[in-house]
């Protein structure tokens, strides 16, 4: 989804008091400074429960317990997220709110739930929770954050992760996240965009429709650090 000139890029958080348990809600704090770095009026809207979701070119969906998943996800399957992100929206979603994207869920007990069914994927319950520091080689890339989840995350034929796992567990201990069409998600908290400066600014790119020039904070020096860090482990 190309940006026109002069328009607003809108940021929405959706459903913070359910899906924000890891700090996620972060994410959309430095999707819109990375945005105003490079001039673009660039406006962030937390989605409440009782709200209306708004148009937007960007929607994130954060991690979750398990009750509060399921409520997020009846309460997107029955408003006009869905179509939304069918028409173009971009969604960039973490944990909880990457297994509700897919067919179906399963929450502590095993239970299984349908999820709102915009990719290919299925999380049923993983034999141990994994908590701990999550590597993924993305192309050239590495990227690092935490992961906190007791799903196992299965794709279908047509789905392709958004990485491989060098540590951790991820999906499934192979592979993390996916990316399909305009949908990004991963495992990783952090935020994850927060510790990514690079990721942030993927995700940008392919909503704006065009190359960011580069820019130097301390967001991008830290993760260079890091970065140094964890090859020498």
């Amino acid at each position: 989804m190309a940006r026109e000139v002069g328009a607003v890029l809108t940021i929405a958080t959706l459903l913070p008091d359910l899906l924000g348990t890891y700090g996620d809600g972060g994410n959309g704090l430095v999707l819109a400074q990375r945005a105003r770095l490079r001039g673009v009026h660039a406006l962030l809207v937390p989605v409440e429960l009782d709200e209306k979701i708004p148009e937007a070119s960007i929607y994130l969906l954060g991690g979750g317990e398990d009750g509060p998943q399921r409520l997020a996800c009846d309460l997107l399957s029955s408003g006009s997220f869905v179509e939304k992100v069918k028409d173009g929206a971009t969604v960039f979603a973490v944990c909880a709110g990457l297994q509700i994207l897919g067919q179906s869920f399963s929450v502590e007990g095993n239970d299984k739930y349908q999820g709102l069914g915009l990719v290919d994927a299925e999380t049923t319950r993983g034999a141990t929770r994994s908590v701990g520091e999550l590597r993924v080689r993305v192309g050239e890339k590495l990227l690092v954050g935490f992961e906190n989840h007791g799903g196992h995350t299965t794709l279908g034929r047509g789905t392709s992760p958004i990485g491989d796992v060098l540590r951790g567990r991820g999906n499934d201990g192979a592979v993390d996240g996916y990316r399909t069409g305009n949908i990004w998600a991963t495992y990783a908290h952090g935020p994850v965009l927060a510790l990514n400066p690079w990721l942030a600014d993927a995700v940008l790119e392919s909503v704006l429709g065009y190359e960011l020039e580069p820019v130097h904070s301390v967001a991008d020096r830290l993760y260079a650090e890091r970065c140094a860090t964890l090859s020498r482990r």
